[in-house]
């Protein structure tokens, strides 16, 4: 009796210690507020700077309520921006309209960034090492405290789901789902060529450090750092090392130019090309990118040489770097973003749109972002190039099959190939690992739940799973509640941001928007190439590289590129319209 009576009481004791060792844990704060624990076993919460107070900064000031009264929801807005073609064609036509309404998400994305930083993996806390750090991702939110009752603070079990089982049910590719608006194979291979400049973690060190400059700096094109790129570099005119190859210009091998590279053992010493990212001989794609910017690179350098005669070799080639930098960001906005974004608005980048506003001209690349963009959903199960087929497997780890078909048919293969959809069950097998790595990261990193960040990015959290997946997958929701314990506040991040039901017509759900969206947006137009400092014809060299940056679109990046004589195959980030009726019309099943 006595001993039923000491667990018991032990039992008690246990349950105290868990309410009161943190009463943030519950994260009661609401609308960004500050929780701090109290001496009395407490919390307050911190409303200072907020359009909200209360105790749990839960009641907006009387501004702050009409304009939430008058606020549309961001489906609606997504709704109204995806419909009525005839007016965004009208608005599209006023540059000035266009510019004013830019500059407007603009400002409205950056709201959601915290500049400058106050949260790293380290600290469950505001601290000044968050800023001064810059070896480590910033963060959002800070992690779950450690003292917390579950992984999640206090929603869910105490311990969270298998991932190989997990990864079993929810993510392993059965069947290959294509992405229903027409996304191609190039815009999963950019997506990973562009996103690699910045999204780099040390591994070495842990999955809270980075090795980059926390934003758009080439840095895939040109090297890790100085080194890297000095040996990229053909120290005349500015230009980069080449090859010709069957009369096509190609990035130089790894004995021509001896950066770090990966490569398999059997790997043929002329395939090992020497490009600007120690991972993108790894797949063709990313060779087939790093060649056109270096094709650019160089026909810049001979634009910047006839107007420039007395220019040095390194004026040349910062002049360009910076002119390259310039043509990333306009292709990124307004094909790339605008791809995924399926706005009949058309997207602009014009950095005069933020000019003397509220925008401060610095970046740092966030953990949760970088978790948010992994999208490997997208890398297609069978890669066809003219009559040959490939799965993943076939061509990892295969730069020669660019020379083997030529960069053009390896152009025409990508486009007209489409994705795969991001979403349930639709990773390739060659991806699983990728998966698991980051659930894993995730956990150690103690990520908040998927809920907490719907409502950091102001949505409002889902109430079910059903919510979550959507009402025509009650499966999919049933299978996803019992290995949470019913707890849709105990969905991880990257699972929820994964399984989430998508908009009509677009590529995401409302999540990846909210969430992802405010980082890349106000990384783009806070790079220093954005800046009033730079945004002016002498950074480029004068008018005519300019006028190139302020014009330039994927179309042109390539056609322009091409070996002298070719026509120009269809260039997009959407496969060709007859290909898409193929499936258009497809169900996908969850």
């Amino acid at each position: 009796m006595a001993k039923i009576l000491f667990m018991t009481l032990a039992f008690l004791m246990l349950i105290v210690d868990y309410t009161q060792a943190n009463a943030c844990c519950s994260y009661p704060c609401k609308n960004r507020g500050v929780c701090v624990t109290t001496k009395d076993g407490g919390y307050s919460c911190d409303c200072t700077g907020l359009d909200y107070y209360g105790n749990n900064c839960e009641t907006p000031y009387f501004g702050k309520r009409i304009r939430l009264m008058m606020k549309p929801s961001s489906d609606t807005v997504h709704y109204l921006l995806t419909h009525f073609g005839w007016f965004w064609s009208l608005i599209n036509r006023f540059q000035s309209v266009r510019g004013y309404i830019m500059g407007a998400v603009v400002l409205k994305r950056a709201g959601f960034i915290d500049i400058p930083t106050t949260y790293n993996s380290e600290y469950e806390y505001v601290t000044a090492e968050a800023y001064f750090n810059q070896s480590q991702f910033a963060r959002t939110l800070p992690p779950v405290p450690k003292e917390c009752p579950t992984p999640m603070g206090v929603a869910g079990k105490k311990e969270l789901p298998d991932i190989d089982m997990l990864i079993e049910r929810f993510f392993t590719r059965k069947e290959f789902k294509p992405e229903p608006s027409g996304t191609n194979v190039l815009f999963a291979f950019f997506a990973q060529f562009f996103t690699h400049q910045f999204f780099k973690t040390d591994f070495k060190r842990g999955p809270n450090y980075q090795w980059g400059n926390h934003g758009v700096d080439c840095s895939n094109i040109y090297g890790a750092d100085k080194s890297e790129e000095l040996k990229l570099r053909s120290m005349k005119g500015g230009k980069l090392k080449t090859q010709v190859i069957d009369g096509e210009i190609w990035p130089p091998n790894v004995k021509d130019a001896d950066v770090e590279m990966i490569y398999q053992p059997d790997t043929p010493e002329d395939n090992r090309f020497a490009l600007g990212h120690r991972f993108f001989g790894i797949l063709p794609g990313l060779v087939i990118w790093s060649t056109v910017f270096v094709r650019e690179h160089n026909k810049i350098c001979d634009m910047l040489a006839e107007h420039h005669p007395d220019w040095s070799d390194e004026q040349l080639f910062q002049t360009t770097r910076n002119a390259i930098i310039g043509i990333t960001i306009k292709i990124v906005v307004e094909d790339y973003v605008q791809h995924i974004s399926g706005y009949h608005f058309k997207l602009v980048y014009d950095p005069e749109v933020a000019f003397g506003k509220n925008l401060q001209y610095q970046n740092r690349i966030s953990m949760e972002f970088n978790h948010a963009y992994h999208w490997h959903p997208l890398v297609p199960s069978v890669l066809t190039v003219e009559d040959s087929e490939y799965t993943v497997k076939d061509i990892l780890f295969k730069p020669g099959m660019v020379l083997k078909h030529g960069f053009k048919n390896m152009l025409e293969g990508m486009t007209t190939l489409p994705a795969g959809r991001v979403g349930p069950r639709n990773h390739d097998v060659s991806t699983l690992h990728v998966v698991k790595q980051i659930i894993e990261h995730g956990r150690q990193l103690r990520l908040q739940s998927f809920n907490n960040y719907r409502e950091r990015f102001g949505e409002t959290a889902y109430n079910s799973f059903e919510e979550l997946v959507g009402s025509d997958n009650k499966e999919l929701a049933k299978e996803l509640s019992d290995v949470y314990g019913g707890d849709i506040n105990a969905v991880e991040f990257f699972v929820g941001m994964m399984m989430e039901k998508h908009r009509s017509g677009v590529m995401f759900g409302e999540s990846m928007t909210s969430i992802a969206a405010p980082s890349s947006v106000f990384g783009l137009f806070a790079n220093p190439i954005s800046s009033p400092q730079f945004w002016k014809p002498s950074t480029f060299g004068g008018e005519e590289v300019f006028k190139r940056v302020k014009t330039m679109n994927i179309k042109t990046l390539f056609c322009e590129n091409l070996k002298d004589g070719e026509e120009c195959p269809h260039v997009d980030f959407r496969v060709p319209d007859n290909v898409h009726e193929t499936y258009k019309d497809l169900k996908v099943e969850l």
